[in-house]
């Protein structure tokens, strides 16, 4: 995996834009920090997707249109630590519905945690940890011909470019059967002034979380990137309805990576793309939906109308 790391981030500082894999976010500090920033209340997004499970438990399991005597596997795409997840077991195993929950993370860490969390809350839950990448694990269930409910839920749909969101719904599609499910947690499109602070909290957490990217590049990969030389730095255009995450050079500087045998110039005021969180509305879901084998059956919104998690079925 170490090898994988120092390819990305070869691959990612060396283009013209500089970027990072959001997706190395996540060791064990930055499962930590993350946490945190769901718990801020300028992040409305776990806050409001959580109103959502809290309130409107029954009717999402009803949506899923699940016979109580059939077994059937429901799958969770990057689970963080579960606690809008924990709502649904909770409803299924009361309700006596046949399941196996299967979480599916890049985070071993996370993983242990949640698995841990779920035996000491809700011991009668089967769960079944999978570590590595979403499609390699859903591969190793493909030919299980259960029915399957997957969970992509936090809008981490959002970090992907519509293009790239189309083709790995595809790919998702292409590893479950028809009539499968998935649960979509999608970030309605709003105003800049309740998108922004969520990625720019007065706090410095989401700050920490960001610089601690190229923490870990230091201590997994050798890298010499001096933290106070870099700034968090988020926008958000309202036209576009993209949220971007730069961490920028605050001056010229040259930081070596031993893992990639290569140094990186910077620039002042140079900027690295570390993540993108795409808003939605019904209409853009539609055309990205458009390249997949899903359909819109139902969809739950919070109060404010800022979440909304989509039930596609698998055509």
């Amino acid at each position: 995996m170490i090898d994988q790391f120092a390819k990305d981030v070869d691959a990612g500082l060396s283009k013209a834009e500089k970027t990072l894999p959001s997706k190395y976010f996540y060791d064990e500090k930055g499962d930590a920090l993350f946490v945190q920033i769901m718990k801020m209340p300028e992040y409305y997004l776990t806050r409001s997707e959580m109103e959502i499970f809290s309130d409107q438990t029954q009717a999402l399991v009803e949506s899923f249109q699940t016979d109580k005597d059939v077994y059937f596997e429901l799958i969770e795409l990057g689970p963080g630590d579960g606690t809008k997840t924990r709502k649904l077991l909770e409803v299924l195993s009361q309700e006596g519905y046949q399941y196996e929950y299967m979480p599916v993370d890049f985070s071993k860490n996370a993983l242990d945690k949640l698995e841990q969390s779920l035996q000491k809350n809700l011991p009668q839950v089967s769960v079944k940890p999978k570590h590595g990448d979403y499609f390699d694990m859903l591969g190793s269930v493909k030919d299980s011909h259960h029915p399957k409910i997957v969970l992509f839920l936090g809008s981490n749909i959002g970090n992907m470019s519509d293009a790239l969101a189309a083709r790995f719904l595809y790919q998702l599609g292409a590893n479950l059967s028809k009539d499968d499910k998935l649960l979509l947690g999608a970030d309605l499109l709003k105003s800049a002034d309740i998108v922004l602070p969520a990625y720019n909290d007065e706090r410095g957490i989401t700050r920490a979380f960001n610089l601690n990217l190229l923490q870990r590049i230091n201590t997994e990969l050798g890298g010499s990137f001096d933290l106070d030389g870099f700034e968090h730095a988020p926008e958000y255009h309202e036209s576009d309805g993209i949220a971007k995450s730069y961490l920028m050079s605050n001056c010229e500087q040259l930081v070596e990576i031993k893992a990639t045998g290569t140094s990186y110039h910077f620039g002042a005021g140079e900027k690295i793309l570390t993540e993108i969180s795409r808003k939605y509305n019904d209409d853009i879901l539609n055309d990205i939906l458009e390249e997949t084998d899903f359909f819109i059956t139902a969809r739950f919104t919070d109060k404010a109308n800022y979440f909304a998690d989509y039930l596609l079925n698998r055509d």
